[in-house]
């Protein structure tokens, strides 16, 4: 029996007891919970992993993130980077984790390993500080993250198909 070859990776990032933060992971959850995705698609808590993120990100063609992104703008508000706007080495601090997650990037581009596509979905946190739960705007946002990242699956050809829920069988 032969394993599936992983074709897009979408990975969760931030830290879901710093509030806005976990907005990724959120994303995740709901992506994971809501939709019945291809084999080929592997869905990854990366929490703040950093460096260990490396040998995943070389290892796929097809890489979304999904995560906080302080872009200054409006809390809740839907912020999508495509693979060049996606900072890294020593640019512009956009997210929480970038530290780790841009050095991981700047690696693996060094490495000649940078996926070939490459996405940020992400949203404004209106606070990043101690705290279970997500704010107002970025709950509400979080739905919009999950829709962004499937039609990105789905316009890369992997078929992605919402899951019933109880009250829909």
């Amino acid at each position: 029996m032969s394993e599936t070859p992983i074709g897009a990776l979408v990975i969760g990032l931030g830290n879901p007891i710093m509030g806005d933060d976990g907005a990724g992971l959120a994303a995740l959850a709901q992506l994971r919970e809501g939709w019945l995705l291809p084999e080929a698609v592997q869905l990854v808590d990366g929490g703040t992993w950093g460096m260990n993120l490396l040998p995943l990100i070389e290892g796929c063609p097809w890489v979304i993130l999904l995560d906080a992104i302080d872009s200054a703008s409006p809390p809740g508000t839907l912020i999508v980077l495509e693979r060049e706007q996606i900072p890294r080495y020593f640019q512009l601090k956009l997210s929480p984790h970038q530290i780790d997650l841009r050095e991981v990037l700047g690696l693996a581009d060094l490495r000649g390993n940078l996926p070939a596509r490459l996405i940020a979905i992400g949203v404004q946190p209106a606070y990043v500080e101690l705290s279970a739960s997500l704010s107002q705007a970025v709950a509400g946002a979080v739905e919009k993250m999950v829709h962004t990242a499937i039609d990105a699956l789905e316009l890369a050809g992997f078929a992605c198909e919402r899951r019933l829920s109880r009250s829909d069988a």
